[in-house]
């Protein structure tokens, strides 16, 4: 069961190094997003949205299933750190 689990994080972890040369620089001006997507968030979000806040149109419309299953991945943390903590599943002493 160790080795298992240590050959697949060892093979996610050679997967990442190997893909992350790939990734564009942080803030890199001629990456894809910061010459396609970045400017038609501005240009159109407005028009494709009818939403006034560009923040909430780039959360709510157009990321709104990754915003949706984030919020649920925070939701179910909280859930379950409010069981552990919640004093009547305690043991109680005899």
């Amino acid at each position: 069961m160790k080795w298992s689990a240590f050959l697949a994080l060892a093979f996610a972890g050679g997967l990442l190094a190997y893909s992350a040369p790939a990734l564009p620089d942080f803030g890199d001006p001629e990456a894809v997003t910061m010459q396609r997507v970045s400017p038609r968030y501005i240009e159109k979000a407005y028009d494709e949205t009818h939403a006034k806040n560009m923040v909430t149109a780039v959360l709510a419309d157009y990321r709104g299933f990754d915003t949706l299953f984030e919020t649920s991945v925070i939701l179910i943390a909280g859930l379950a750190v409010a069981l552990i903590l919640w004093p009547e599943h305690r043991e109680r002493d005899p």
